[in-house]
């Protein structure tokens, strides 16, 4: 009986030591769930200074790089390429050589040319005798005779033909057109020139132009002689500033419009290369605000100020905007002031009123 008595005083000590255990346990997780949910100090945030400031519309699109002048150049004769002094990007100046033909049929066209000339002349001077002329003194020789005996002599058809000989002997050697690039030449010495198919072609070095297109919608907002920013694809090319130059007056099938825009400096850009265009227009001052200060809200913006250490909550009206702002309007109505300190990061849970700790940028 006494046994008994023990073994049960000690199952009632046991029970009391789980359930002092689990009441321990219940409320070191809820102590834990509640640190988990509220947070354990105030927000921390970037500030600055609302103001009036000079703002730059930006407009953003895909263009394509031309050169603003190229020449492609052509052999007149089908003859073997004797030599070929360039090769694809060299750069060569106004009058340099770049390849030439065989001239050896052609000096020889060119000799036969001359000879036919030289008959004709004496066939020519032969029909004036006839006519009682004396073939020294052509200058006394009526216009209307004279032009009937270079006729009859072959005299205009020899003149023509020697032309064209001297023609094809000068066109037998290429030269650069202006000071440019080569490119697009694949024919070597020794081979045929191909008379229907450009040898080479001269992409001038005078500088670069950006074909793009924008929205009819976006035309009030861009004109000639705005800035441009070229960013080729290639980012080891670097960004190169330029300026509207021209507006096609035409809207396609798309509602797109077609612009170009000269591009300063050509070194380590190409025809052709893709890039990404941003023209910036300036729209004087206006209220603006980095887009990072403004947060949607049940589909509504809206911005966050500081007061007191608390995040006060605006609704805002954003206007124009660029790569990294936007413009407020009716930011009076809406209840902000110049000056007036506002959260650009750290703003993506804030709350009305929520505490927040300002950090360094």
């Amino acid at each position: 009986m006494r046994n008994r008595k023990k073994m049960y005083m000690v199952g009632l000590l046991a029970v009391g030591l789980l359930a002092a255990c689990s009441e321990t346990k219940t409320e070191s997780g809820e102590k834990e769930g509640v640190e988990t949910v509220l947070p354990s100090k105030p927000n921390e945030v970037t500030v600055e200074k609302l103001a009036l400031k000079e703002f730059d519309h930006e407009l953003v699109s895909n263009g394509r790089l031309k050169a603003c002048e190229y020449a492609d150049l052509y052999f007149r004769s089908a003859e073997v390429v004797a030599q070929v002094w360039v090769k694809n990007g060299q750069r060569v100046r106004r009058g340099e050589k770049l390849a030439e033909l065989e001239l050896s049929r052609l000096d020889n066209a060119l000799a036969q040319r001359k000879n036919a000339l030289a008959q004709s002349e004496l066939d020519m001077k032969d029909v004036l005798i006839g006519q009682g002329y004396a073939p020294d003194q052509l200058q006394k020789v009526p216009e209307e005779v004279m032009r009937l005996a270079r006729l009859k002599s072959g005299y205009e058809g020899a003149e023509a033909q020697l032309e064209a000989a001297l023609q094809d002997v000068r066109e037998a050697t290429l030269t650069a057109p202006f000071d440019g690039i080569v490119a697009n030449l694949f024919d070597k010495a020794h081979s045929m020139a191909k008379t229907g198919e450009p040898f080479c072609r001269i992409i001038s070095t005078a500088g670069m132009e950006v074909d793009f297109t924008v929205l009819e919608s976006e035309l009030p907002l861009i004109k000639v002689g705005d800035r441009v920013e070229v960013s080729p694809y290639a980012a080891a090319t670097g960004t190169r500033r330029g300026s509207i130059s021209e507006i096609n007056p035409l809207v396609d099938e798309n509602g797109m419009v077609r612009v170009k825009a000269r591009v300063e400096g050509s070194d380590r850009l190409y025809d052709g290369m893709n890039v990404r265009v941003s023209v910036k227009r300036s729209m004087g001052r206006q209220m603006v605000v980095p887009k990072t200060a403004v947060v949607l809200r049940s589909g509504k913006q809206v911005l966050f100020t500081l007061k007191d250490g608390k995040a006060m909550w605006n609704y805002v009206h954003t206007g124009l905007e660029n790569l990294n702002e936007y413009t407020l309007v009716d930011w009076e109505a809406d209840g902000l002031q110049e000056g007036m300190t506002v959260i650009v990061s750290g703003n993506v849970n804030l709350a009305h009123e929520a505490p927040v700790e300002v950090v360094e940028r």
